[in-house]
């Protein structure tokens, strides 16, 4: 599964999480670290990505536009980079899941949860 990681997002994750999603990106990486939010959604549409962002416009793009692309959408905050993928770490098998389901644009995953349960709850968009 290719990730891209919008520009709130830092490009250090990409790195950090490349054996679980590997080719996956960062805006920044890839030239677009100050492209509107539907170009990124665009390319992520055009290349096969499943767009991970903390953004509530590219909810926003979800739900009016529907997926492709998929939206994995942060809900934790201003956290650190070691924070986020912990986070991602510890949904993976949610990830893997919803990016299987052909029916679901985006799922949201919430960092208060993932402190308050041994397996992080979340919510998906359809």
């Amino acid at each position: 599964m290719k990730l891209p990681f919008d520009h709130h997002l830092s490009h250090k994750l990409v790195k950090r999480l490349e054996d679980i999603f590997p080719d996956s990106t960062q805006t920044r990486l890839v030239g677009m670290s100050t492209a509107d939010d539907i170009v990124i959604w665009e390319h992520a549409r055009q290349h096969g990505f499943v767009v991970v962002s903390l953004d509530t416009d590219f909810y926003d793009l979800s739900v009016l536009r529907g997926h492709p692309p998929k939206l994995i959408w942060l809900r934790c905050g201003n956290s650190t980079v070691s924070e986020v993928e912990q986070l991602l770490r510890a949904n993976l098998k949610r990830i893997e899941t919803f990016a299987a389901d052909p029916t679901t644009g985006c799922l949201e995953v919430f960092w208060f949860l993932a402190l308050l349960c041994p397996s992080p709850s979340s919510l998906t968009v359809q």
